[in-house]
């Protein structure tokens, strides 16, 4: 085999090894397993970027973005047509009404009130939801997707929460809580957007 053949072959292994190892890094955070893609609304979607949310110095939970293409921006994350999911992965226990109290205040901070007008019916349907809830626990997974057609779907641990709620404005309203204006946590925002940590 000529030097030139085998230092191919090298690079072609040596970049395999990096991708494969790329692939499993992005898969696994926190000791969180995320799947690389989901089947939602019976099309394929795939991990868009993941990461953890940290509150003060509390580690909550990992959460993970899915989309039928990768995007790169909050515009073209809310843009995206067809099914979208997000996933949230407890890294502790929070009781359902500290949760629904922060996923609250980040929908007043990054929505208008243009928005929260019209909004109003499902915020309030949405709040009322994790009075459902007494505590997440660690190891729990709560879901949130998006199906057109249907509307906002959550699910804590595979059973659903509420009634879905229509508005594709509503399910970017709840999207922003992360990648809005005000971010709920200014790191998690770049790793949903498939930034690498640096």
């Amino acid at each position: 085999m000529k030097p030139s053949s085998v230092i191919a072959c090298l690079l072609n292994g040596l970049l395999l090894t990096m991708a494969l190892a790329g692939a499993a890094g992005a898969a696994e955070i926190e000791g969180v397993k995320l799947d690389d893609g989901a089947t939602v609304g019976g099309k394929e979607l795939k991990l868009n970027g993941a990461g953890v949310r940290t509150r003060v110095i509390f580690k909550v939970y990992v959460m993970g973005l899915y989309l039928p293409e990768t995007k790169r921006t909050p515009s073209e994350v809310l843009a995206a047509e067809g099914p979208r999911r997000f996933t949230l992965s407890m890294l502790r226990n929070v009781s359902g009404a500290d949760l629904g109290e922060a996923f609250m205040a980040g929908l007043d901070k990054n929505s208008d009130q243009a928005e929260k007008t019209r909004l109003a019916k499902q915020i309030a349907k949405f709040g009322e939801m994790f009075k459902t809830i007494e505590t997440l626990k660690k190891g729990d997974v709560l879901t949130g997707d998006w199906l057109p057609g249907t509307g906002t779907v959550l699910q804590l641990n595979g059973k659903p929460l509420a009634e879905p709620l229509p508005d594709v404005a509503f399910y970017n309203a709840i999207l922003k809580i992360w990648l809005g204006d005000k971010p709920a946590d200014s790191s998690l925002k770049p790793a949903l957007l498939g930034e690498k940590a640096s």
